[in-house]
């Protein structure tokens, strides 16, 4: 196996975990009211008293791992383009 096989490999798995956990992340973040975050239970994380800090640093998260989800997914794309691996 070539280097760039498992490079190619490593970031297929990296992608996959991005997405789930980009997925768990937007999935936590406080419903805005009146959607489909209240129909099945969003209006419930109103009376537990979230923190304003918190929710900075879930934002904070989701947007670092949606940026190098998206680096990821263009490399992966660079390399099948070029034919690397």
């Amino acid at each position: 196996m070539s280097a760039m096989v498992i490079v190619k490999l490593v970031l297929r798995v990296v992608i996959v975990i991005f997405s789930l956990l980009l997925t768990l992340l937007i999935l936590m973040h406080k419903g805005k009211g009146g959607g489909l975050s209240d129909m099945f239970g969003g209006g419930l994380t109103q009376n537990a008293g979230t923190s304003g800090v918190a929710e900075k640093n879930l934002n904070r998260w989701t947007v670092i791992i949606a940026v190098l989800w998206v680096a990821v997914a263009i490399g992966l794309d660079l390399m099948s383009r070029f034919n690397l691996g």
